[in-house]
């Protein structure tokens, strides 16, 4: 290039030339050249998903398990409560028999058990039987009703008998239906 000369001028390429009426775009432009948009990242990118994937999963897990052991253990809590509910009626019963207390133990026998036997033959019945001297109390079986009950006479026998335990409609309280047979 010397001075006092126009620069040299360049013309762009000619259009590409195709059969007649088909238009062919130009070539993209050359190296150097930046795209009206960035270009989205690519590294990486499965990573982040697996991580996401794994954080939500961790979360869901999370909140699944804490459901189940609340599950659980309002499960064991009422199971708990009911079979400690179950073993102070048998144990109030078998209390006023043992001090002689007829007409408390006839006010915790059920309703079928109290229709079926009167005040005074439940009295006669019980004060015929042999005295205990003490009782042990097991848990409550949900499916039967019962409660194991081993009962303790004077001389060292033990008698493993069950209390069918029944509920009273009106107010939901177990109550003792029969001991024994």
């Amino acid at each position: 290039m010397t001075y006092g000369q126009p620069p040299m001028q360049y013309a762009p390429p000619p259009p590409p030339q195709g059969p007649p009426g088909i238009y062919v775009p130009p070539p993209p432009p050359g190296p150097g050249v930046h795209p009206p948009f960035p270009a989205p990242p690519v590294e990486g990118r499965g990573r982040r998903i697996g991580a996401g994937l794994g954080v939500a999963g961790g979360i869901v897990a999370l909140i699944c398990g804490g459901g189940l052991a609340a599950i659980i253990g309002l499960g064991l809590s009422l199971n708990g409560s009911i079979n400690e509910r179950a073993q102070a009626v048998v144990s109030d019963y078998l209390d006023a028999v043992k001090a002689g207390d007829y007409d408390t133990a006839y006010g915790h026998l059920c309703r079928s058990t109290r229709a079926f036997e009167s005040r005074t033959e439940f009295q006669a019945r019980v004060s015929r039987e042999e005295p205990f001297t003490s009782y042990t109390i097991g848990d409550l079986d949900l499916a039967t009703g019962e409660v194991p009950v081993d009962l303790t006479y004077a001389g060292g026998d033990v008698n493993h008998t069950e209390a069918q335990l029944g509920q009273n409609q009106s107010t939901g309280e177990f109550e003792v239906c029969s001991l024994g047979e």
